[in-house]
Order: C-alpha cells, then structure tokens, then sequence
C-alpha cells in the first residue's frame, strides 16, 4: 500500500514536470510563428469548390500540428471581387467563406488550440459596390458624400487632398469619372476606380472605422488586424499625415483591446517604413525579405545580410522600444519563392532556414511549406489579373482523394504534377513540410530564437550565413551553409565555448572536431555553450 502511494506521487510529480515544461516551451503572444491564408484556396468545407470556414475549422490541427500560434487571413469581409480587397460591407462574411457563426466557431475553436486570428482590415478604400459609394456618387447632397474624395476635371490638379501641396501625371490615374463620364466630377482611387479611397479627413469616415474595429475585436473575437496599405491612407504627399494617423489609430484600437495586435503593410524601404513605428510597431520587413531571397539564390553572401538586418533593427528601435518585426520571404502579392528559385528545393530549405532562425515573428505563406509555385507576371493573368496565380489551392492530396480540395480557379502553376501533395509530404521525413516543421518546432522550444536579439558570431565565409542569438541565460550559434558545396568553418576562439550540436538539417552529418565544423551543402546547425 505504502509502495503503491510512493509510485502515484512519483507519477505526479513526473507528470507535474512535463507540464511545467510544455508550459514554459509555450510561445508568449504575440511572438511566434505566424502564418497567411488565402481562405479561397485552403480547405473547402461544402463541397462548392470555394475555400471556406468550415473547411479551415476542420483543418486547424494542420496549424497546431505545424507549430504556428497565428493566422493571418487575407479579407473576409463581402466583396464583389474574388481576393475581397473591395469591400462592400464591413460587418459581415462574404457568401463564399460561409456565415458569422461559421466564423464564430472557427475562432473559438483556434484559441482552443491557443492560436491568435489576425484579420485583414481595409481601411484605404472600399469597393465601388459598397452602399456608402453607390449612394456618395448619386448626388453631393448625399450623407455619405464626404465619405470619399471628390474633384472637377478641370480642377483636379489644384485638389489631389486638402492639404496636397503638388501634383504631378502619376496622379492623374488615380482620379476616376464616375460611370465613365469624363466631364463628370471625378472621385480618387490610388489603385484603381475599382476601388474608391475613403476620406480620412472627415471625422464620421474615422468613427466608422472605430465602430467597425469594434465589431471585429468584441463582437467576432479576432485578436488583431493586419492594416492594407498602410502607406496610402493620406497620398504620399502627406507622410506626416499618414504617420499621426496610425498613432490615433493605435490608441482607438488600445482602448477597445489593450493587447491587440496590429501588423501593418508599408511596402517601402526601412528609412521610409521607420515613421510608422510609432503607430503600428509590427511592419513587414520587405528589405529583410528581398535580402533573404538573394542570399539564397546566388548560393553565397556578398551583402552581409546580418548587419544589414542588424542594422535595420537598431534604426527601428531607435524610433520606438515597442518594435517586433513581422519577417517573411515571400506573400500573396509576389512570385512564389520556389518559383524565384527555379524550383530548387534545396535553396527554398535555406530560405525557410534563415527565416525561421532570425529575430522577429516570422510570417510563412500558405503553401510554402509544401513547395507551391506560382509568377506574379503569369501569362495566364487575364481573367483574375497577375496575382490570382500565387494564390492557387492548396493541395492537400492526389487528384480528387481529399474531399476539402479546392478548385475556384484552375492552377496553372501549383498542381498534383509540380508539387509533392501534403499527404506524401506528410510521411516523408526529408520532405519540405518536415523540415518546415522541424524548424519550427525547434524554434518554439527556444526562448533565444524567439525572443533573443541578433550579432554576428565573427564567422567570414561567403558560403557561410552566421549569427549568435541569445535571450536572457540562453545563447546559440546559427550557421547556414547557403552553398552547394560541403564548407570547413574554421571557428575562432572567441566562439571555443559553443560546443553542444543541438540541431541541424543534415541528418547527423554536421561535425564539430579540434576547432573546425564540417558544414555539408545547404545545410543549417544550431550550436550551445556547452
């Protein structure tokens, strides 16, 4: 009997460990790997063809089982366009996705799997089959009028905003008739009449926003928004404008939600990205992105990314302490990254490998983990436009076994034929999912990948891309080699205490022996203070 009560306390406090240390490998939000969705091409849950929410609730082990804590999702909200960037209306689902309580479910059931959802919300234009449009354009005296922003033809140069002060012919495109009539007053669309800007400027267009980001944040329980065109809310002549703007924005969104997330979109250079930190402290990082795919490409790094990055990072923490870079490689508005690399597996490993070792909260988009492809510059663009072609289905199984597939457009680029479907992938250890995986994995168990800064470890090979991370007790020493060449690493005394193998890509083949590491071809390995 004593024995029998000595063996179940034994047993719980072995269990009370394990669960002490899930608990503390656990990701603290809003770290963590995310990952974007284009909920059309994802999982059909009706059988229609058309991603949906009940498809992407049946499919959120995938997630979990991945190891992303987030999920982007591009616009949900109605639209009479098939990416929903033209919203018509800003308090419900579109058709195609399925209904508010679909969504409902989707989101309870991914905190249940301690998984965040982040929203696209578009701010910088509607539709132009939004009623707040089709009433605007109806007459001036209409109370959606100042909604939008209007002009005469004969006075558009003098008014591209209130407080514009220039003009020049790139501007003129963005100035639309309305029902094509030219010696009509015109309406400003920056990406297209498609697509009429909202007026900023009038109070009633900001409450509208407020109210709106209620709805989302209290009502539907996102817990963040990822903001469209963050750039172009005011025209690029007013900057200032745009930067003061995201600081109230900021505040509102706080006031609803203390801790929401909020990532934003300025596809610019960091000296331009920079000013909106103090409004939206999670940017994309475009330049890291670009610097990633080089790198990888020409097999060798000549550009020093990491104190590119290093540098990028300490002018951004100048701005605000607040900063947490959003990293990628690639998303829906870019040519797939398999396809950049001219379908080379190996160099696509490096770029996940980079991605997923350095600071910040890395952003995977949909597919890459299976190998998807796709050019933005498709010369089967006619129907969808150019970006309809890296937004294709996912593809979970061979021909038509997995119910969930989804067929709203056909692929031209990602098929059955040219990517290993996710089911194969699943069972084979070496595929691109498993190490996607792996990666991830790893990542989450460390606090010094997670939440650590970057230097650089003193390593000079061209081949050789290396940085030290560390995170209060915990530091590691990151090497990849980017090449397709087994590279010696001489290493300096300076890094003699990082002795300890812990992870690598290369199947065991990495070695640590008298003061030199044997790195084989595209290979990565993380190494701790013994």
């Amino acid at each position: 009997m004593k024995q029998s009560k000595l063996t179940a306390i034994f047993l719980s406090i072995l269990l009370l460990g394990c669960t002490t240390g899930e608990e503390k490998s656990k990701v603290k939000w809003p770290y963590g790997v995310k990952y974007e969705v284009f909920v059309m091409s994802f999982a059909d849950g009706d059988g229609n063809g058309k991603g949906d929410f009940k498809g992407l609730t049946a499919k959120l082990d995938y997630f979990k089982d991945l190891g992303v804590n987030g999920l982007w999702l591009m616009p949900i909200m109605p639209s009479d366009t098939y990416h929903k960037y033209h919203v018509t209306d800003y308090r419900n689902i579109d058709p195609d996705y399925g209904t508010i309580d679909d969504f409902k479910t989707f989101v309870e059931e991914a905190h249940k799997r301690d998984i965040r959802i982040i929203t696209d919300f578009v701010i910088n234009h509607t539709g132009n089959m939004h009623p707040w449009f089709l009433d605007a354009q109806k007459s001036k005296d209409s109370p959606y009028r100042d909604y939008y922003v209007w002009a005469k033809k004969d006075s558009i140069r003098g008014q591209l905003f209130k407080k514009a002060k220039s003009f020049d012919s790139d501007n003129i495109r963005k100035w639309h008739p309305v029902n094509g009539d030219t010696l009509a007053e015109h309406y400003y669309g920056y990406f297209n009449g498609l697509c009429p800007d909202l007026n900023l400027d009038n109070p009633k267009v900001k409450e509208e926003i407020v109210d709106i980001a209620k709805f989302w944040l209290n009502e539907m329980k996102v817990d963040g928004f990822r903001m469209d065109a963050a750039r172009h809310v005011f025209p690029d002549e007013r900057a200032e404008d745009n930067h003061n703007f995201w600081v109230w924005f900021k505040k509102e969104m706080e006031t609803i939600k203390p801790d929401v997330y909020l990532v934003g979109e300025v596809w610019a250079d960091s000296k331009t990205v920079a000013p909106y930190l103090k409004g939206l402290p999670s940017l994309f990082n475009f330049d890291l992105g670009y610097a990633i795919t080089d790198v990888a490409r020409a097999g060798k790094d000549t550009i020093n990314i990491v104190q590119r990055y290093k540098d990028i990072r300490d002018f951004y923490k100048s701005i605000t302490s607040d900063y947490l870079d959003a990293t990628f490689v690639k998303n829906h508005d870019q040519t797939r990254i398999l396809s950049e690399l001219k379908g080379d597996v190996d160099k696509a490993k490096m770029t996940a490998a980079m991605l997923l070792t350095m600071p910040g909260t890395p952003y995977i988009y949909y597919g890459e983990e299976i190998g998807m492809v796709g050019d933005k510059l498709s010369q089967y663009a006619d129907q969808f436009g150019p970006d309809a072609f890296v937004r294709e289905p996912f593809i979970w199984n061979e021909g038509k076994v997995e119910k969930m597939q989804t067929s709203w457009e056909v692929p031209q680029y990602s098929t059955d034929k040219t990517v290993v479907p996710f089911n194969k992938q699943q069972s084979d250890n070496e595929s691109l999912y498993n190490f996607y995986k792996r990666l991830i994995q790893y990542r989450n168990s460390s606090d010094a990948l997670t939440y650590g800064d970057i230097e650089s470890a003193g390593i000079k090979y061209d081949e050789i891309v290396s940085f030290i991370r560390k995170h209060e007790g915990e530091e590691v020493l990151v090497l990849h080699n980017v090449s397709d060449v087994e590279v010696t690493v001489a290493m300096p005394d300076s890094l003699s205490t990082f002795s300890n193998l812990d992870f690598d890509t290369a199947g065991g083949k990495v070695a640590l022996e008298d003061g030199e590491l044997r790195l084989p071809a595209y290979s990565t390995v993380i190494i701790k203070k013994n």
